[in-house]
């Protein structure tokens, strides 16, 4: 494995936890392997780039998986498949981890939990506005973590009227279209695939260099690549950053917590991004 793991050692017993998205990374795998074995953990885990979550779904159940990330854009597709929701889930309408429990399978939202501790670590002011631009899954679980730790000013920019206005409403904030039609915000957060490394979209800015400007904080959950146009932005102008690699790193740890009832000391979970991120 390098960087200090130990090679994995494969069987008939060991337990495999997985990934599913439209375009997967390395990240989780490399994350979880990492942590596998320098554990001495009898797992592995795989991504696995998918379009049908349903036959995933049933695959989890027939094959006794015991844990699955879910990621953009199955995030909401996946909960009417599922038995049970964890309030994390439930609250938000939102699923981005399975955990199969000798064939029941219980929905997580460990997006949200990242977000929270986020929150705390960089001292986001809650009397900030926000300017949110997605209504997605990921949205979802960003916009309520912001709602629950007490931001009650904020836009949600979407085209998706519906998705929009919903998210907009349950959060007490507004919603718009477009981020011209809006003003300036304190926080500005990105959680669209904008600036996603492969997409059509990979070099867009989710915001304009002037919103970038006169932002308190730029928050971007894409996390490949690494420094995004938005953060690469947003650095070039001095604007304190959070990144996607803070969430994916953050949500995976608690992913690996479900998945093993295991938590990693601070000093193995830094080395396993280290080794993700090669």
């Amino acid at each position: 494995m390098g960087s200090g793991a130990s090679k994995l050692d494969i069987g008939r017993e060991t337990t495999l936890c997985m990934s599913v998205s439209a375009r997967p990374s390395n990240f989780g795998t490399r994350f979880h392997n990492h942590l596998y074995a320098a554990l001495g953990l009898d797992f592995v885990y795989k991504a696995f780039g998918v379009q049908d979550i349903a036959g995933v779904v049933a695959g989890i159940r027939a094959l006794g998986v015991r844990g699955c990330a879910v990621s953009m854009p199955f995030k909401e597709a996946v909960i009417p498949l599922l038995d049970e929701l964890d309030a994390s889930a439930a609250a938000i309408g939102s699923v981005n981890t399975i955990v199969n429990t000798g064939g029941h399978l219980k929905a997580f939202n460990t997006d949200y939990t990242a977000i929270q501790i986020l929150i705390e670590r960089h001292a986001l002011r809650r009397d900030a506005r926000v300017v949110l631009r997605g209504s997605g899954g990921m949205g979802k679980a960003v916009a309520s973590a912001l709602r629950d730790a007490g931001f009650t000013r904020g836009v949600i920019v979407a085209r998706n009227e519906g998705a929009g206005r919903e998210l907009a409403a349950r959060c007490g904030w507004d919603w718009h279209p477009t981020t011209p039609d809006i003003q300036d915000g304190d926080l500005l957060v990105n959680v669209t695939p904008l600036g996603m490394a492969g997409g059509p979209d990979e070099h867009t800015l989710a915001f304009t260099p002037e919103q970038i400007a006169r932002a308190g904080t730029v928050f971007d959950v894409v996390a490949l690549p690494g420094e995004t146009p938005l953060i690469v932005e947003a650095r070039r102008q001095g604007r304190p950053v959070v990144t996607g690699l803070e969430v994916v790193a953050l949500q995976a740890l608690e992913q690996f917590v479900l998945y093993t009832s295991v938590r990693p000391t601070d000093e193995q979970v830094q080395a396993a991004v280290a080794f993700a991120r090669t």
